[in-house]
């Protein structure tokens, strides 16, 4: 009788582990996804302030570069030899304002690397819950022992 008993204990307990153990997971299953949510959202914004500043750099690079540039032209124009054409004028600030241009979109890239979009935080609490529940793991097999 009296092992009859601890059986029937036993399997109450190992029943009650079990019940623990998913209601556990299904809360941490949730809290992650919590997790990630509030992380992506902080990540979108990121990429929504880096957008906002490559597009205000082109909006800027516009701007200065038709101002600038017919200014340049003109005058680079009246410093070259009169038997040079026009068009070398052009060219050479053309391209010196492309070069700017290509700086200011690189620091905009710069913003974007997939190292700085990715969920960290979550990542490291994902870890975390794994060596948990390895760890847990192998308290019940011993347990069970």
């Amino acid at each position: 009788m009296e092992a009859e008993n601890r059986v029937r204990t036993e399997s109450a307990s190992l029943g009650s582990l079990f019940t623990d153990l998913a209601r556990e997971v299904t809360a941490l299953v949730r809290k992650e996804s919590e997790l990630a949510k509030v992380e992506m959202s902080e990540k979108t914004s990121q990429i929504m302030g880096a957008i906002a500043s490559i597009a205000m750099a082109g909006a800027v690079l516009l701007s200065g570069f038709l101002v600038l540039l017919a200014a340049a032209v003109f005058g680079l124009n009246t410093v070259l030899p009169p038997e040079m054409t026009p068009w070398l004028s052009a060219l050479i600030v053309g391209g010196v304002v492309v070069v700017i241009g290509l700086i200011m979109l690189q620091a905009g890239r710069k913003k974007l690397k997939k190292e700085s979009l990715m969920p960290t935080r979550t990542m490291a609490s994902l870890r975390r819950d794994k060596a948990l529940t390895q760890e847990h793991e192998e308290a019940v097999k011993e347990e069970l022992k």
